[in-house]
């Protein structure tokens, strides 16, 4: 049997640095620059000189994963099996998780089978009685300790932002009363400093993949995307602490994108069933140590966490399988629901123990339902001209609130690849310019006098409240420090408010609204773990109510529901989520009359948006490299079959191999399944026994499962394990090569890998089609998919990968295909606004 491989494979013992390439395309045609595929190698060089701006982030070289495919050649000469490609995948194998770059890997979530131990262990459906009871009683237990655990750690965190932050006002408002102005300043700038700083210093040092929102990384994770730490242990306690101090530092960021990440930690983690580095185990939970159930879980733990955020459990369900979910069915549904169920029952017992004032300062804002309305909305014909404006601007706005966050995010990046102290000085920066803003805006806003009969205290002194005294006389308040001078939820509360459409000044809201647009642009991206649900909700509830102060009496909707709806436009325009956002909109404000009017808003603003750009989640995944799959494929995907992408060279195993073979291909490579091949005793020709994984391999080395003789030891060798000997490890370390020590006589040795082997791997003949390879590999949860040859010998086979259906190493290939890419219907320049765009540079130049 001979390998071979094309004119770019490598060897055995070659390995390469690897490189992300994120594109930072400087060309002004946006539409271009997110819906062209990304380009690999020397394709780069070949563009404008303008759009050859890019971001290279350095990796330590590791090869890890699938992320190249391989090719393996059997027989015959160099025409025996004709190739049109055999080239080294050369996409990147590293990402952005959180705010660190590492090596990624691709969850597998196909089922073992073999006449061994794998089968029956891994399908629930084929165990005995008693078995099948106990996992579905296991499952069902897991869920309600994950909406426990979830409801909890959710209270906990707005108790805590609640509390912190409202010491902070109340120091500085008593200063203010006591006209200590500039040491107010001094005291709100340096606790907005320190708390952002401790919370950057923890997660840049101790848990990286803590930073951020998380949410990109749970969406990549359940779309079969793995990477270091996403979910461990280490980042769930560093996104709760470091979530709290950075909401608690009144920096525009949330708390709701921490929280699914924090939700989908918990049931990872649950799902391990313990740690046996600390010998905390439970024999039950061994069945859920897998990719497929983990997955579940994880789904789960997002809706939780959508539902501990916004006390929203029907908006968590809907969550999960709008914004975050590839792979969903009637059963996940149902667990989902019931999760959720648990968090909404915690949250609710945890509340009223603080009616009872044992919570210090947490009160009316965080998890307290924004009830902003009357029982009874009445809207006519005549409103809706003003709805259908709020949507179809509230789109534009999204559309462009993603653009400049695009942009911003790739200047960070840029930042953040210099070093730690890079990070911590960009973070330090944006608190002390938010401080200045918060503390100094509310001057420039003249003084306006309590108004008669208010429900609540005028001026009111403290945290909270819409009439904040700050530097006004007895008996008048500052409108513009009631909405800068709070915690974000209690600000989304004040422009909720009904009843309250003479207690805002026009300069006030527009001010606000330009300030927390771009504030909450530049505060994403830092260190810290953050959101951006809370922001844009803020934003969008001010918008909302300027436009209904704009419409005046020509209106009869309240500016309070005007914001409710401005919220929601600006959701529908970022986010694109259209039935998730309306329901956790009605769980918020506890009022369904307004569901006719959110529908009709969220509907007109992400049509609108989707003319321009894709959603947030979409965009940031994109831009920190993490390969998703998506649900459909590419037209030109169509024109290609999988022996025109697969690339090599590719190393296999015989069924029974020599220990020095197998460590020196595992030293060598960082490849996570080999073929096994046997030599077929009727003919000449090889025959494909299967597929191995990494892991396994490393199981039989270091437990040293070997013989003495090259021949099959068949069931015998399975008496000294257990499929839970095998089963995938949780956020731990898992086991390395270098880490296992064998003596010279070991190297000599066999070991057999029949019975360890998958024997029914997925196939695809190499004439199949790209595009139907990448369906089946996305619907079934695929990390491996085997080609094979049309002839009934097996003369050559090749293993897909995830990074094999990237479009940046389809094109690569194949450049030519590049303008047969699927392209949205999205407004572009036209020719017009580029021939002025060339004259203003030509007069620029000119003078």
């Amino acid at each position: 049997m001979e390998v071979r491989g094309g004119s770019g494979g490598r060897s055995v013992g070659e390995v390469s640095f690897q490189v992300l390439v994120v594109p930072l395309l400087a060309s002004d045609d946006y539409e271009d620059q997110l819906e062209e595929p990304l380009l690999s190698g020397n394709d780069y060089e070949d563009q404008p000189e303008e759009e050859q701006l890019q971001l290279r982030l350095q990796g330590e070289g590791q090869l890890e994963d699938c992320c190249r495919s391989h090719l393996l050649l059997e027989g015959g000469g160099e025409d025996a099996f004709p190739l049109r490609r055999a080239a080294p995948n050369s996409t990147s194998q590293l990402a952005i998780v959180g705010s660190n770059v590492c090596p990624i890997e691709s969850l597998d979530y196909e089922i073992i089978e073999n006449d061994s131990l794998f089968k029956l262990e891994q399908d629930w459906r084929g165990r005995g009685r008693g078995q099948i009871f106990q996992y579905v009683l296991l499952k069902w237990t897991l869920c309600f300790l994950l909406g426990l655990t979830a409801g909890a750690v959710g209270f906990f965190n707005n108790l805590a932002v609640e509390n912190i932050a409202g010491v902070k006002f109340v120091i500085t408002s008593n200063l203010m009363l006591s006209r200590q102005y500039g040491l107010a300043f001094a005291i709100f700038a340096v606790a907005n400093f320190v708390l952002l700083m401790t919370s950057c210093v923890i997660t840049a040092f101790i848990a990286p993949a803590a930073g951020g929102s998380g949410i990109p990384e749970v969406k990549a994770y359940l779309n079969g995307v793995d990477a270091p730490e996403i979910l461990s242990f280490r980042t769930l306690v560093v996104k709760i602490i470091g979530s709290i101090l950075a909401v608690s530092s009144s920096l525009h960021i949330g708390k709701a994108g921490p929280m699914i990440q924090t939700g989908a930690c918990i049931a990872s983690l649950l799902s391990q069933g313990g740690s046996k580095k600390y010998h905390l185990t439970c024999k039950w939970l061994r069945y859920f140590k897998n990719d497929r159930d983990r997955r579940d879980l994880v789904t789960c733990g997002s809706a939780a966490g959508v539902a501990a955020a916004f006390r929203a459990p029907v908006g968590g369900v809907l969550f999960a399988l709008e914004a975050v979910s590839s792979w969903w069915r009637s059963a996940l549904l149902w667990r989902a629901f019931f999760t959720t169920a648990v968090v909404a029952v915690v949250l609710r017992a945890l509340i009223d123990v603080c009616r009872s004032g044992k919570c210090g300062l947490f009160g009316k804002g965080g998890l307290i339902m924004f009830e902003v309305t009357s029982d009874s909305i009445v809207y006519h014909l005549v409103d809706l001209p003003a709805v259908i404006f709020l949507g179809i601007f509230g789109g534009i706005l999204g559309s462009i609130y993603n653009y400049l966050l695009h942009k911003v995010l790739r200047i960070y990046n840029l930042i953040n690849e210099k070093g730690t102290a890079c990070k911590l000085l960009l973070a330090g920066t944006l608190s002390l310019f938010t401080s200045c803003c918060l503390f100094g805006l509310p001057w420039l806003a003249s003084c306006m006098p309590c108004p008669v009969g208010a429900e609540e205290i005028c001026p009111s002194i403290g945290r909270s409240g819409n009439f904040k005294k700050y530097q006004c006389a007895p008996g008048h308040y500052n409108d513009l420090a009631s909405l800068f001078f709070n915690t974000n939820d209690d600000t989304i509360r004040n422009l909720f408010s009904s009843g309250t459409d003479h207690e805002f000044q026009h300069f006030s809201i527009l001010l606000f609204f330009i300030t927390s647009y771009f504030l909450g642009i530049l505060s994403y991206g830092v260190v810290a773990p953050s959101g951006l649900f809370v922001p844009v909700i803020l934003t969008g509830a001010t918008y909302g109510r300027y436009v209904g102060m704009l419409m005046g009496s020509r209106s009869s909707l309240d500016h309070g529901l005007f914001a409710v709806l401005g919220a929601a436009s600006l959701l529908g325009g970022s986010m694109r989520m259209t039935v998730s956002v309306c329901v956790i909109i009605l769980e918020l404000t506890n009022n369904l009359l307004l569901l006719p009017l959110v529908m009709l808003v969220l509907l007109i603003s992400k049509t609108v948006a989707d003319s321009f750009n894709p959603n947030i989640y979409d965009l940031i995944v994109r831009l920190k490299g993490l390969p998703y799959l998506e649900d459909h494929a590419e037209p030109y995907m169509r024109q290609l079959t999988v022996n025109d992408v697969v690339s090599g060279p590719l190393q296999y195993f015989s069924g029974v191999e020599k220990v020095s073979n197998v460590v020196h291909v595992l030293r060598a490579t960082g490849h996570h399944a080999f073929p096994v091949i046997d030599d077929s005793p009727l003919t000449d020709s090889s025959v494909l026994y299967g597929l191995i994984l990494r892991s396994h391999l490393l199981v039989l080395l270091k437990r040293k499962a070997f013989s003495e003789t090259c021949s099959p030891t068949g069931a015998t060798a399975l008496k000294d394990f257990s499929s839970d000997d095998f089963a995938k490890r949780g956020s731990g370390r898992c086991d390395r090569i270098e880490d296992i020590e064998l003596t010279p006589e070991e190297m000599e040795m066999f070991i057999d890998l029949h019975p360890f082997t998958n024997t029914s791997p997925y196939t695809v003949v190499e004439t199949m089609s790209l595009a139907k390879a990448l369906i089946l590999f996305r619907q079934v949860g695929l990390r491996h998919l085997l080609v094979v040859p049309r002839s009934s010998s097996i003369t050559g086979c090749g293993i897909l990968t995830r990074h094999d259906f990237m479009p940046e190493h389809i094109l690569g290939l194949h450049p030519y295909l590049a303008n047969n890419s699927w392209r949205r219907l999205r407004f572009r320049r036209t020719p017009l606004v580029k021939v002025l765009k060339d004259w203003l540079l030509d007069f620029t130049r000119r003078r």
